[in-house]
Formats: structure tokens, C-alpha cells, sequence
């Protein structure tokens, strides 16, 4: 057990998740933590990350930082989703183990099981079938993670623990309208198609001040903004999303994904991972979700209703869907003593309020 005065390195602080993880830490009264930011320390470096770990020296890890992206950003820089993720791990693990470290948690992702895994996808599905083509560097990479995890357990018997979350949203979410997951991103573009379908331009020009779209800023001309966000799908009558809407997906409040984070890591053992006994020791990782899922349709919907948006939503079948089921199967989770409890509308609601309430301080600081 991690007592309160550990001190706790947060790799990836600033991000969607790690930055609730470590909110959650501080609520608990977990308050000597340590984080760098990406111009502070580049966890590409292998020189730079051991420097770090001589002179901070952290007991505990928590690996949250990755090179992440949405289906198109997937496609796009395959390259840089596998060297990217494989260094960061290659080098933050291996630096823990080096100076010690008696717990390690380790953040994946569903998007590692195959792309047929029988849903819900229980932890047994790994390495049973071919990945989804689209994400297959950044999912090979995540595999080598909970691996090397694994693997460094077995050999050396650390505590290395695996967590593999399913899709999540919430606050400090990337709102970016090309390389976002699919539920900010169909925030942002219902949210801006609202505004040019009232006819607020005062909105449009706040959003877009304070994310760019493409070197377009507020500062641009109704036409050019137009122009611009049309391109996306966005214009004032219609809102046109990618694929078809008939994927189903299971989505996580970052939050409740940062408090089954650190419930894992203060209470569960890599023991407590696998069945006592088995010949083989393989897939120790836990999934965190929720184990409930609805189509991307369903969702687009319901942030419809959200917002407020009066126009059509409009479907472009000629982009690709990604996989179309991945539901986590929760059963281990649940044995460990977590339970999510932020649903899906309460959890739509709180992000647009939070998007909405971040452009207007925002704007007022301009």
C-alpha cells in the first residue's frame, strides 16, 4: 500500500487523463506528486527520462502519457503512433525499474483486443485474431506495454500494473476538429453549427478564436469561415458526420477512468491480477469501462438535444466506421471493487458545459 507522503510521478499530468488522475491523487490526500510537461521533458528522450528519474527519484509511476489520435490521425501517421508509444514505454518503464519503483501503472487502451473479439471483450480476447487495420501500430505498441508490464512481473517481481480504458471523454478533452475522438469532436461541430444556424456569429468567432481550424481564426471573414468549416462537415442548415452511425461504443468520464486508476493502483497487486495457479501467467491487464454501449448515432442524438441544434444530421458513408463493436466486458474490474457511475447524458451534459464555460473565460482574458 502506497501511504500518503509516496511520491507519485504522473507521466502525462496535463492530459485528458492524467490530469483527473492527478486531481484524484490530491482529492485523497496524495499530495507529493511530480509532473513535467512535453517542453519540460521529452519522454522520447532516453538520456533526458533517466536524468529525471536520478534526480526525482519517484516510488510510484503513473504512465499516462501516449501519442493518441482519432480514427483519421490513426490512418495518417501510423509511423508515429508505434515509434512514438513504443519509446515512451521503452523509456519510462525501463527507468522505473532501474531506480526501484514499487508501483507502476500503466494506461492502454480497448482498441488492443482483435477487431472480431466476441463482445463484450473480456481480457482472454488478447492476441486471439487481427487487429482493426486502422489503429494497428498504436495497438501493437499498447500490447508491448501491458507485455513488458507483464513480463518484468513475472521475471522480477515488480508490481506493474495494466490498465486498459475504453472510449473516454470529458474535461481538458482535445476539441480539435480532425484529430479528436468522436465525441468531442461531434460537440465542437454541432455546437458550431448551432451558432451559424442562429445566425451568432459573436460564438463562432469566440470557438474559433480560441481553436483554429486550419490557420482560420476568428479574425477571418464570414466567407472564409464558412468556406472553412464546410469542409468539416459544418454549415448552418446540416451537420455531416463520418461513416455510417452504426458502430457501437461504450463511453467513460475521464474522471470516473482517473478514480478506477488510482483505486487500482492503491489496492490492487499484480497477484491479484490472474487466477492462483495458472500454468500460464497471461493477460493480468484490467478493463476499465462501463460495460454498456449505444450506437455513434444514439450519441450524435443525444448532443443534439444537448446543444440545442435545430438543423439535420447528415451521415458521409464513403468514410470509414472503424471497428464496430468494442464493448469491454467489466467482470474483473467489478471483482476488484470499482463501479463506474456517471452515465452517458449526465456525462454529455457536464462536457458541453464545460466546453462552453472554457470559451468564455477565454474570451474574457483576451
Amino acid at each position: 500500500m502506497l501511504d500518503k507522503s509516496t511520491k507519485i510521478y504522473v507521466a502525462g499530468h496535463h492530459g485528458l487523463v492524467g490530469s483527473a488522475i492527478w486531481n484524484n491523487l490530491m482529492q485523497r490526500g496524495y499530495t507529493n506528486l511530480v509532473g513535467r510537461s512535453h517542453k519540460e521533458l521529452d519522454l522520447l528522450d532516453p538520456v533526458a527520462v533517466k536524468r529525471f528519474f536520478d534526480e526525482e527519484r519517484p516510488e510510484a509511476v503513473v504512465l499516462a502519457a501516449a501519442h493518441v489520435g482519432g480514427i483519421m490521425a490513426n490512418l495518417q501517421y501510423r509511423a508515429d503512433f508505434i515509434y512514438q508509444n513504443l519509446q515512451i514505454q521503452q523509456n519510462v518503464i525501463g527507468e522505473s525499474f532501474r531506480h526501484g519503483v514499487r508501483k507502476l501503472l500503466f494506461l492502454g487502451s480497448t482498441c488492443i483486443y482483435p477487431r472480431e473479439a466476441p463482445q463484450p471483450m473480456k481480457e482472454e480476447a488478447l492476441l486471439t485474431s487481427p487487429l482493426e487495420y486502422t489503429n494497428e501500430p498504436y495497438a501493437i505498441a499498447k500490447i508491448a506495454g501491458l507485455k513488458m508490464c507483464e513480463s518484468f512481473n513475472l521475471q522480477y517481481g515488480t508490481n506493474y500494473i495494466a490498465v486498459m480504458p475504453t472510449n473516454l471523454y470529458g474535461p481538458n478533452d482535445n476539441f480539435h476538429l480532425e484529430n479528436s475522438h468522436v465525441l468531442p469532436a461531434m460537440i465542437r461541430k454541432i455546437h458550431l453549427a448551432k451558432c451559424l444556424n442562429e445566425g451568432d456569429w459573436e460564438a463562432v468567432r469566440k470557438d474559433i478564436g480560441l481553436r483554429p481550424v486550419e490557420g482560420v481564426d476568428g479574425s477571418a471573414s464570414d466567407r472564409e469561415i464558412l468556406d472553412k468549416l464546410a469542409k468539416f462537415g459544418i454549415t448552418p442548415e446540416a451537420v455531416t458526420l463520418w461513416g455510417t452511425g452504426k458502430p457501437m461504443r461504450e463511453f467513460l468520464w475521464s474522471e470516473e477512468m482517473a478514480d478506477a486508476s488510482v483505486h487500482v493502483l492503491l489496492n490492487v497487486d499484480f497477484k491479484d491480477t490472474y487466477k492462483e495457479g495458472d500454468r500460464e501467467i497471461r493477460n493480468c491487464h484490467i478493463n476499465v469501462g462501463t460495460g454498456k454501449e449505444l450506437s455513434i448515432k444514439e450519441v450524435a442524438g443525444k448532443i443534439m438535444k444537448e446543444i440545442g441544434f435545430k438543423g439535420e444530421l447528415r451521415w458521409d458513408a464513403s468514410k470509414p466506421d472503424g471497428t464496430l463493436r468494442k464493448l469491454t466486458d467489466v467482470t474483473k474490474l467489478h471483482g476488484l471493487g470499482w463501479h463506474h457511475k456517471v452515465e452517458i447524458d449526465e456525462g454529455i451534459h457536464r462536457l458541453y458545459e464545460w466546453y462552453l464555460k472554457g470559451i468564455c473565460i477565454n474570451h474574457q482574458t483576451v
